[in-house]
């Protein structure tokens, strides 16, 4: 009898088995949002490698080849704080909510130069990354997000000296002290809110690159760094909170030194504008991502 043409049972269950172990990986298509897309959290935790691994590299590239490395950190808040302490303290004679005025500046400073830093480089971080934009995907949140890390680290060196300072001048720790963490998160919220404004903006104009300076130093002297918020009537210190540093650096030097309590209205108001600043940033920014690729 012949058999040739046909194909036994067993012949087609091995002949089964190597389609499917050879079926091609499942497609998946990837769309550009439309209108005023929401942030895929899901999306952004499975890409959270992503985030430490682009955090990581900037931190090296930002202390590879130079010479004083993370003593930049220390450095900074240092000279700020005596050239301060000279011109505000000595000659300008502001107060300083009864604590010496170098502890007082440095404690208002060391905040700042985290908001400052995370600012920056939220701003800057799509346009000098744009090689990265128009060839892979992945969520492009993730590019300001985790350019802040390496001002995450200058912070927390900056602290410790900050904290060797008030030890110095034998100010006692209190339970205060725990509140540093919500402080600086909120400080970072801010800075990040505020650069992807900017940030989008930056894709489609450059000159953003130029304004950022000028913006950083007015939102500065904006700041009760250099003078305490008790020079502000108070009818009028609510609406300071409306620059979320002000509850920042009024909350640290609470926080560290034991001033004067920062009134409720302000902390309210600063933690608003901050979930404002970065709601509203967010949505923007997923508005426009689609068309970063193309434009940058």
């Amino acid at each position: 009898m012949a058999t040739e043409g046909l194909q036994l049972p067993a012949e087609r269950d091995v002949g089964r088995a190597r389609e499917a172990t050879f079926s091609p990986p499942p497609t998946r298509v990837i769309r550009p949002t439309s209108g005023w897309a929401p942030l895929d959290l899901v999306q952004l935790w499975r890409h959270r490698d992503l985030v430490f691994l682009m955090g990581l590299r900037d931190i090296q590239l930002r202390y590879r080849q130079t010479l004083l490395g993370v003593a930049w950190a220390i450095l900074q808040p240092l000279t700020a704080t005596a050239i301060f302490t000279v011109l505000f303290g000595r000659l300008g004679k502001l107060p300083s909510d009864g604590a010496p005025y170098a502890l007082f500046a440095l404690a208002g400073l060391v905040p700042w130069q985290l908001f400052a830093y995370a600012l920056q480089q939220s701003s800057n971080s799509l346009v000098e990354n744009r090689h990265i934009l128009s060839k892979v995907y992945f969520p492009r949140v993730i590019i300001p997000i985790a350019s802040i890390g390496a001002g995450v680290l200058d912070f927390l060196v900056s602290l410790v000296i900050v904290l060797a300072a008030v030890a110095f001048y034998r100010v006692g720790f209190g339970w205060r002290i725990a509140l540093l963490l919500p402080l600086s998160l909120l400080a970072l919220v801010s800075a990040l809110g505020v650069g992807l404004w900017l940030a989008t903006l930056h894709v489609r104009y450059r000159d953003i690159r130029a304004v950022l300076p000028f913006l950083t130093q007015l939102w500065f002297f904006a700041t009760p760094v250099v003078y305490p918020a008790s020079m502000i009537p108070e009818r009028w210190r609510p609406l300071l909170g409306l620059n979320p540093m002000a509850g920042v650096t009024e909350g640290f030097r609470w926080a560290l030194l034991g001033t004067a309590r920062p009134s409720e209205s302000l902390l309210a108001v600063s933690v608003a504008a901050s979930a404002f600043l970065l709601v509203s940033g967010l949505f923007y920014f997923r508005r426009a991502e689609r068309t970063f690729a193309d434009i940058i």
